[in-house]
């Protein structure tokens, strides 16, 4: 199951309330502005900033 494109309108990420990409294949939300990566697990994006990961 996807994330609900209106739950995606109103997310941000944490750090900098930047705007935030949704990629599907890797299940991840990811914020260019912070370079981090947050994670979906069973369906539920883990908005925790030290559970992000840096991108590459």
């Amino acid at each position: 199951m996807a994330l609900s494109p209106k739950l995606l309108e109103i997310m941000v990420c944490p750090k900098c309330k930047g705007q935030l990409a949704y990629l599907r294949e890797d299940d991840k939300l990811t914020c260019d502005k912070c370079k981090l990566a947050y994670p979906i697990e069973d369906d539920i994006p883990v908005m925790l900033i030290d559970e992000a990961t840096p991108l590459d």
